[in-house]
């Protein structure tokens, strides 16, 4: 096993931040679901992993959504593909009471999951043949957030009333997008409602009289111009979101308030560099302005001081002094240059913290070291959540 000294509590202490406890997190049984959001590149992925693992290790019946498209998680959890489906992960310590399932969100899958349990067989058939929710369906700007909040609703909603899971550990999208999950409900309703899809629907609504003479000039040009069966096809899409989607409207603001619930916790992960660290302060912000429940801030990758004294600014001088006092000392002089190095960016590293930590004083912090290689197996997650709980 690697060692990694100042690990956790030690480090967050070193700059004046309150400590994650990520063991009585993962252990609370009031604790239902943990989302892990930040900025792209920070381990989002693998942090939701190795919490997930941990979590169904000390007893919990945990399943991991994974909305990264990234293939790591299933790779590291020995799947040899996730989909929309939650699947075992096998390889947990004999006697574990706990246990752990792991799925990729499906974006297009879910989406039709919805339409099939909103509406008859042949109605269903129906729109999903559609050209206009196949193409929203499948790349329309949002879907895939609106989709993370349907999954986690329906995730939730089974598990309650099945018993199958006491946990649920959310990977999100990468860069501010993470966030736009939090407001899919009302950008949803917005587009619902707006006034051409209500100009749309209004022959679907009531009888024939109330289609005004403007609305019939207005659908006689358009079907001039785009032609009659794309306008049959646009008013087929529209009448389906009125019909089909105000339940997944609704249930999308249950799941909203979900979030906000005590039943929830949200762990903001993030890496020790000058961009990712604002990443984390402007999603910090924006949760507690949501009234979204917190729960502290990981920084994955950090660079830990060791038990040297020696400062960056000595080594650098005794490695010139060397260097002019020996021609024969280049390899002394190199490795004292590489601990100058080193003891700079563990000062950048702690300085960045410690701003974090001012700025935001009554944010849990937890600190995990860079390892030496990339995580690919269960080993490795479990190392990283070993090192998540300051061990």
């Amino acid at each position: 096993m690697r060692t990694h000294p100042r690990v956790g509590p030690l480090a967050a202490k070193a700059v004046g931040a309150p400590v994650l406890d990520v063991d009585a997190l993962l252990d609370d049984r009031g604790t239902h679901i943990v989302v892990c959001c930040g900025s792209g590149g920070v381990g989002k992925t693998t942090t939701s992993a190795a919490l997930a693992l941990r979590a169904a290790e000390r007893g919990r019946r945990v399943v991991v959504l994974t909305i990264d498209p990234a293939r790591r998680l299933a790779q590291s959890m020995g799947i040899r593909e996730l989909d929309n489906t939650p699947r075992p992960v096998t390889g947990l310590p004999e006697g574990t009471t706990g246990s752990l399932d792991a799925m990729m969100l499906d974006m297009k899958r879910t989406f039709d999951e919805v339409v099939e349990s909103q509406a008859s067989p042949d109605k269903a058939r129906q729109i999903l043949q559609n050209p206009f929710y196949v193409a929203l369906s499948s790349s329309f700007a949002g879907t895939q957030e609106y989709m993370a909040m349907e999954k986690l609703g329906q995730l939730y909603r089974d598990a309650q009333r099945r018993g199958t899971y006491d946990l649920i550990v959310v990977d999100t999208p990468p860069s501010r997008s993470a966030l736009d999950f939090l407001d899919a409900p009302e950008r949803l309703s917005s587009f619902l409602d707006g006034r051409f899809i209500r100009l749309m629907l209004a022959p679907a609504r009531g009888p024939a009289r109330f289609m005004s003479a403007g609305l019939g000039v207005v659908t006689a040009t358009m079907s001039k111009i785009l032609g009659g069966q794309f306008l049959r096809d646009l008013q087929t899409f529209v009448t389906a979101l009125d019909t089909v989607f105000g339940g997944f409207r609704q249930r999308a603001q249950q799941t909203y308030a979900l979030l906000q619930a005590q039943a929830t916790a949200f762990l903001v992960v993030a890496a020790p560099e000058p961009d990712a660290m604002r990443e984390a302060a402007y999603f910090v912000e924006r949760l507690s302005g949501d009234r979204m429940p917190l729960r502290g801030v990981i920084v994955n990758r950090s660079t830990l001081a060791g038990e040297e004294t020696l400062s960056a600014a000595a080594a650098k001088a005794a490695a010139e002094r060397l260097e002019s006092a020996h021609d024969d000392a280049s390899i002394t002089a190199g490795m004292l240059r590489l601990h100058a190095d080193r003891a700079l960016l563990v000062e950048r590293q702690m300085q960045l913290r410690a701003r974090f930590a001012a700025a935001h004083p009554h944010v849990a912090t937890a600190v995990v070291p860079a390892l030496a290689g990339d995580v690919h197996d269960l080993a490795g997650l479990r190392e990283i959540g070993s090192l998540l709980a300051g061990h």
